[in-house]
């Protein structure tokens, strides 16, 4: 598979991800545990179909000490028990805010105020914009038909 365009060649692409990753560096410094983060990307982008994103996330995951265990049930999160309610909740803003076309006012107040039982105001910040930060990565991929498959955890710092 070859993809349409190299994203990190293409020079206005080059530019836009240079800004997106810096944007991605801010969630980190929000306090929300580098794992919930990993999830959540991992979850977005089974969602999304993004095969490079779901590759990278998972390997990135287990780089970080996650185990096969939570990295394998992430897609079914509700009827695993491996999660805490913290990260369920995070889990649960991911999916309503990845699938924001498939409810009448996007995300519910009941998922917000559930999230808000376990994250301050910055950390709720930190994940809207990861969530939102996922999806872009997602669609950029799935897009430009970037193959998967050969992602080195910890490339990228």
């Amino acid at each position: 598979m070859e993809a349409r365009l190299d994203l990190f060649t293409n020079p206005v692409l080059g530019k836009f991800i240079k800004h997106l990753n810096a944007a991605a560096r801010v969630a980190l410094d929000a306090g929300v545990p580098l794992a919930t983060l990993e999830l959540v990307e991992l979850r977005a982008s089974q969602i999304n179909g993004c095969a490079v994103c779901v590759d990278m996330h998972a390997k990135e995951a287990a780089h970080h000490g996650e185990t096969a265990v939570r990295i394998n049930l992430v897609a079914t999160w509700r009827e695993a028990t491996v999660y805490t309610d913290a990260e369920r909740a995070a889990l649960e803003l991911t999916e309503a805010g990845t699938r924001i076309a498939d409810a009448a006012g996007g995300v519910s107040d009941d998922v917000w105020l559930n999230a808000t039982k376990y994250y301050d105001e910055n950390q709720l910040a930190a994940l809207v914009g990861a969530i939102a930060g996922i999806n872009t990565w997602n669609r950029l991929n799935v897009m430009t038909a970037q193959p998967a498959g050969d992602y080195v955890a910890g490339q990228w710092g």
